[in-house]
């Protein structure tokens, strides 16, 4: 990684950077872009499985809407396993960006993407949809909330491949999930339990040409919001 000299920023900035977290948009796309042992970690610890295996992730990725002027959405993380199932994980601080209509919206975008042309409907693929929200969303107290299709009548669950899970941030057990979760609210990589996201949390925020890139990216957006203020009025 190409070295930058954190003292040329404003020291305001180079605080903002000392004081992120995974909750925070601009550490968490540079964690986890292309990162597959970080991934393959955090989907193992909240889908409880030890055989997944990522053969893509990309941060911010756009997707759009096949309609003319249909919706556009931006996912946190989009990974796919070797199997060909999808996951989009959707890191959120505030619980308004949580609402289950967008989840609904999410794993619905997930879903069109995966058959081709003609291709048999039982061939797509599962698709997860989760989001890990500060807060517990729920307000259960549970670490995990998994939603499901259900026949209604009788009470039996539909395997159609569709899963939404939300993730308590909030949840402080002493299990795998607490401890993920102990991590994403970590400011420093020496307080954190897995060393794939600890690994990289010091590359880009405990040596000086992460810190850099980081401070860099924080400017870049402080300046595009006050071009947009500015041209508000």
């Amino acid at each position: 990684m190409e070295e930058t000299n954190t003292e040329k920023f404003d020291p305001e900035i180079v605080e903002i950077v000392k004081n992120m977290v995974l909750f925070d948009d601009d550490l968490m796309k540079v964690v986890f872009e292309n990162n597959f042992p970080a991934t393959e970690l955090v989907l193992s610890i909240i889908l409880e499985r030890d055989d997944l295996k990522v053969e893509s992730v990309t941060s911010q990725m756009e997707l759009h809407s096949p309609q003319n002027e249909g919706r556009t959405i931006t996912l946190d993380i989009l990974a796919i396993d070797k199997k060909g199932k999808y996951y989009d994980i959707e890191v959120q601080r505030a619980s308004g960006g949580a609402n289950t209509r967008r989840a609904r919206f999410h794993s619905s975008s997930l879903d069109v993407r995966m058959l081709k042309k003609n291709q048999p409907f039982k061939e797509l693929n599962d698709s997860y949809t989760i989001f890990i929200t500060e807060d517990d969303y729920w307000k259960k107290g549970l670490p995990l909330y998994h939603i499901e299709r259900i026949v209604k009548e009788l009470g039996q669950e539909v395997a159609d491949g569709s899963h939404i899970i939300y993730v308590n941030g909030s949840y402080k057990g002493d299990d795998p999930i607490g401890k993920l979760m102990s991590d994403f609210h970590a400011k420093k990589s020496a307080d954190m339990n897995y060393k794939p996201l600890a690994d990289s949390v010091k590359n880009y925020k405990e040596t000086e040409g992460g810190n850099g890139t980081m401070c860099k990216a924080v400017e870049l957006y402080a300046e595009k919001r006050a071009r947009e203020a500015v041209e508000l009025y």
